[in-house]
């Protein structure tokens, strides 16, 4: 009997980072360590999107482009993953098709040759510009369901919307459980019927650790047909992170699936990442506690950690347990939107308005107003009338592809920011405001050296020529 294979997406430079190190892993800390999980035989190394591409804007001042084109020159037997959130790109907002459509022409042109898009709300008309561009172009595409549980979010939605993506001419369909909600349970149902509608294309999990389950759905998922398993190394996994790589491969072995990974560099990979980590005063993953109440709320981990901060500065860190219960409640009220970016955020912030409020819903983001009115997409469940009224304020829903609302942006661009050096600018352009994008340029080039070398005695000397304070030091051999 021939052994099933599973093949695995390594996440460490993506999804990792974002969720145990809050997106500040730089180029430079990735550049010994890249070079290494090529060396491991994944199917592909995540890179960009999302978060990252926000934070490397925003924070760490690094042109996410030229990161790409830097990581592909380091990584060179293995596609990278570029991920984007449908019409949403790398942000909250929504753009008009053909900024989609160019997205994908420089995230090839930058050397990527992997897409993961998904749509928040799982509409897959929002999905149907960023697919076709991306094979257009040449990216191999594997288009994300996204996971949640809810009374209507059956397994027969979740088929009707991989036949969706399938229909688009997806290479592969994933599952984005973003929030660690798959049980081995409700795999046993959902994975054998997604199996079916994927037919011959590849089927993939990629599934967060926040209630401690993940890593034992995922060696579940891979018996019943899952094809691709995302894993981060041991360093930065678990927690609100991905399943571990070495561990994963252990168990999956151990049962008799056939992994084609080499953990040597893996574990390569985890140990200069513990000493990154240790430099960089970051944390290391660590395995969660099962928690019930999750399933209630869904929100993730860092989100609650945020919320609670900013609740402390008021004195008001006591009202955490009244606002994820609301949490809830808004959500199951708006239909059951899914808790993912930008949805998560929505839901979040009308719990906080409305514990902290005269009233429930007294105050509306225009965020959530525009969401209840279907200029997003489509919502899943059905919105309570009384909670619609009160936000709709009578004015009548979108029923169009919310793309079709929009008209094109790069003439305009041209004419209010241009002239632009390349497309890629022009992009930037399109995704943040002119002193963001002036912020970036100001810094100049990414910086590549990491005092992390090939030995500990040469990172020490390393480490020691960095420190201005250190004008001389004495080397004393001493005999075994």
């Amino acid at each position: 009997m021939t052994q099933h294979t599973i093949r695995l997406v390594d996440v460490t430079l993506r999804d990792a980072h974002q969720c145990l190190w809050a997106t500040r892993m730089t180029t430079a800390m990735m550049s010994d360590i890249a070079p290494r999980l090529d060396e491991a035989g994944f199917e592909a190394i995540d890179l960009a999107g999302g978060a990252v591409f926000d934070v490397c804007v925003r924070y760490l001042r690094e042109n996410p482009w030229e990161r790409m084109r830097i990581l592909s020159d380091w990584v060179k037997r293995t596609p990278l993953i570029v991920m984007t959130r449908s019409q949403s790109l790398f942000t909250f907002e929504f753009f008009p098709d053909d900024i989609v459509a160019l997205t994908a022409e420089r995230i090839y042109a930058n050397g990527v040759r992997y897409h993961t898009p998904y749509d928040a709300l799982n509409d897959m008309r929002n999905m149907e510009v960023p697919v076709r561009a991306a094979k257009k172009v040449g990216l191999y595409t594997a288009g994300g369901v996204v996971y949640t549980v809810s009374p209507v979010h059956t397994d027969e939605y979740y088929a009707k919307k991989a036949a969706e993506l399938v229909g688009l001419g997806v290479d592969a369909v994933y599952i984005k459980d973003a929030s660690g909600l798959l049980t081995p349970e409700r795999a046993r149902t959902l994975v054998p019927r997604l199996k079916s509608v994927c037919g011959s294309l590849p089927l993939q999990l990629h599934s967060h650790c926040l209630t401690g389950l993940a890593p034992y759905v995922a060696i579940c998922a891979s018996t019943l047909g899952v094809d691709v398993v995302h894993t981060a190394t041991s360093a930065l996994a678990n927690g609100a992170s991905h399943p571990a790589t070495e561990q994963f491969v252990e168990n999956a072995r151990t049962i008799g699936l056939h992994v084609p990974i080499d953990l040597a560099p893996v574990k390569e990979v985890a140990d200069r990442l513990k000493y990154i980590a240790t430099r960089e005063d970051k944390p290391l993953g660590k395995i969660v506690e099962y928690d019930a109440s999750h399933y209630e709320h869904q929100m993730p981990g860092g989100m609650i950690s945020n919320l609670n901060s900013q609740l402390a500065a008021l004195s008001l860190e006591h009202k955490i347990p009244e606002v994820l219960q609301e949490a809830a409640r808004v959500r199951c009220e708006l239909g059951y939107p899914i808790i993912v970016s930008p949805f998560a955020q929505f839901v979040m912030t009308q719990a906080v308005l409305n514990v902290m409020g005269r009233e429930r819903y007294a105050t509306v983001p225009d965020e959530v107003r525009k969401y209840v009115l279907g200029y997003y997409g489509e919502i899943a469940g059905p919105v309570d009338p009384n909670v619609y009224d009160r936000i709709s304020r009578g004015e009548e829903g979108n029923t169009r592809r919310p793309g079709d609302l929009l008209e094109p942006a790069i003439p305009r661009l041209r004419r209010e920011r241009g002239p632009f050096e390349s497309d890629d600018d022009l992009l930037l352009a399109a995704f943040y405001p002119g002193s963001e994008v002036k912020a970036l340029k100001d810094v100049g080039r990414i910086k590549t050296e990491y005092p992390l070398l090939d030995t500990p005695l040469a990172t020490l000397l390393k480490e020691i020529s960095l420190r201005p304070d250190i004008k001389s030091f004495h080397y004393i051999e001493r005999a075994a």
